[in-house]
């Protein structure tokens, strides 16, 4: 027999716990000041803590799909064994659509990538700890008697339908963006560039290598400097207005009783990207003397 109760008690903590950490101790304190070594800002110097790029990234986000499938096929909150496994169930319907979009996250795209910036250890570590969090909760959430009964009538309500047109126009977007910059990867491996030069002589550590980056151009990158992490959060904002209620938002109490995993992802995802597009756009304006000027950073117009 499941124990529900202390199940319930622990999906509960860590989802209030997801609320709490992204915004207030992650954000300002560590994105804000120190900038994530991976990337643009990988460490140039080759050190012990450095991995393979490519390979920790499809590691670190294959973590996501393998534990929301787990969580959801065990539904600790439910009595049931697990929610009915097909398409014309709306739970396994926005199931279906996250592994959609992992499958091109951890497989398709970094498959694609000719190269990447090895990346400290620490980053990786860190993605396992939220896609291990992330995973659990929406899988949990998904196959609850909560959402179950929250989607019932799912197909029927113009709001789903609305949310899933921003999730796709997102996924789109998103994918369009990344291979603007993929491009820029490939011509610049066509062309051998993009290594470390040799080291200093008198220099004992070797360099890592470098990435070639060029300042991207077309579509939204007239208006922005991340499009990218633009489209993305259009498409989880897209996802969490179909798959969930709107949290209130009265008073901290009730935001924390009231919001689900899936506003809880497009939340975090804010907070953990937007300190990324604030230093990599200054990055981007100190790198490149000729940077648009105009380009705001990650909100078309606004920021």
């Amino acid at each position: 027999m499941k124990n529900i109760t202390h199940a319930t008690s622990g999906y509960d903590a860590a989802r209030k716990w997801f609320a709490i950490v992204p915004p207030t101790v992650v954000a300002p304190l560590l994105t804000f000041i120190i900038n994530a070594p991976f990337g643009r800002f990988s460490p140039k110097e080759d050190s012990i803590f450095l991995v393979d790029g490519i390979k920790a990234w499809i590691a670190m986000e294959l973590v996501f799909p393998l534990t929301f499938c787990y969580t959801f096929l065990k539904s600790p909150l439910s009595p049931e064994p697990h929610p009915p496994l097909a398409l014309s169930h709306p739970p396994t319907f926005l199931g279906a659509l996250l592994l959609l979009h992992y499958l091109n996250r951890a497989l398709i795209s970094p498959l694609r990538t000719p190269s990447r910036s090895k990346s400290h250890i620490i980053v990786p570590l860190s993605a396992l700890a939220f896609n291990l969090t992330n995973g659990s909760l929406l899988g949990a959430y998904f196959s609850s008697p909560a959402a179950q009964a929250y989607l019932a009538n799912a197909f029927a309500r113009p709001s789903f339908w609305v949310g899933l047109a921003l999730w796709a126009a997102g996924l789109a977007g998103n994918i369009l963006h990344d291979e603007v910059l993929l491009n820029i990867r490939r011509t610049a491996k066509a062309k051998g560039k993009g290594r470390a030069s040799p080291p200093p002589a008198g220099k004992g550590q070797k360099q890592s290598k470098q990435e070639h980056y060029a300042i991207p151009h077309g579509y939204l990158y007239r208006f922005i400097s991340y499009p990218n992490y633009f489209c993305e959060w259009c498409e989880w904002l897209g996802f969490a207005i179909a798959a969930a209620p709107l949290p209130s938002f009265v008073s901290g109490a009730d935001f924390l009783a009231t919001v689900a995993p899936p506003w809880l992802f497009f939340m975090s995802e804010i907070f953990l990207m937007l300190p990324r597009a604030w230093q990599g756009h200054r990055w981007y304006r100190a790198r490149f003397p000729d940077y648009p000027k105009e380009r705001k950073v990650v909100i078309p117009f606004l920021f």
